[in-house]
């Protein structure tokens, strides 16, 4: 049973722009994201970890806020991995989360960031994105993607291009596929987004161009990349 005081916690593209509107649109996104982001030198979030120095017979408590005696909301086992950190306190100690439908901190200490997750023109394999009014989803898979939505369920279809600035290991991407109905293209970008729906807390806002015989569609959204 974990106390409150218990727990490791304790202490080409220019081929493919599908209209001017687009266009626009992207050089704007890609200048807003050149701003600052939570970040160290070797990595940019939101990205993976794993738990690391806990106890075997211990746990890293989740709490509801970046407090040792805050309310514990959860707990990792010693020995999780692909944790999403999405972002940190005012200290930087302590790294925030996502549990069930609300968010929590665990303490950064007894975190391992991972050197897999972000590859340059690629995507996570655990990306996933989604938005409301309308509602759609999009996810990889493998060298693809697969986008629904309430009357739509595309098959996977392989990304045309994914665009990345070169820097280390940042989030930032721009990428197109051709679906059912019409052109896709993604901007994705790390800033704070919300899905409107629950406390879960989001490190990357996407925007989705929809381009076809039925004219353009925006969408907008959050991405995870927690498994």
């Amino acid at each position: 049973m974990t106390s409150n005081v218990s727990g490791a916690d304790k202490m080409k593209i220019t081929d493919w722009w599908p209209a001017s509107a687009l266009r626009s649109l992207l050089m704007g996104a890609l200048m807003a994201a050149a701003m600052p982001v939570l970040a160290t030198p070797e990595y940019v979030l939101p990205t993976l970890f794993d738990v690391t120095d806990v106890a075997p017979d211990d746990v890293l408590n989740i709490r509801a806020s970046p407090d040792p005696s805050a309310p514990i909301l959860g707990a990792l086992a010693p020995d999780a991995r692909g944790i999403e950190v999405v972002g940190y306190d005012d200290s930087g100690r302590w790294a925030r989360i996502n549990h069930a439908e609300q968010s929590g901190w665990v303490a950064l200490r007894y975190l391992a960031y991972r050197i897999d997750v972000w590859q340059p023109g690629g995507l996570p394999a655990t990306l996933r994105c989604f938005g409301t009014e309308p509602f759609w989803s999009l996810r990889a898979a493998g060298d693809g993607i697969i986008f629904e939505t309430p009357g739509l369920t595309s098959p996977r279809v392989r990304l045309d291009q994914v665009l990345d600035t070169g820097a280390f290991r940042d989030p930032r991407r721009v990428f197109q596929a051709e679906i059912s109905v019409g052109t896709l293209t993604a901007v994705m970008v790390p800033m704070a987004c919300s899905d409107g729906m629950s406390d879960r807390a989001y490190g990357l806002d996407v925007t989705v161009i929809l381009s076809g015989g039925d004219g353009e569609q925006m969408l907008t959204g959050c991405c995870s990349i927690a498994p």
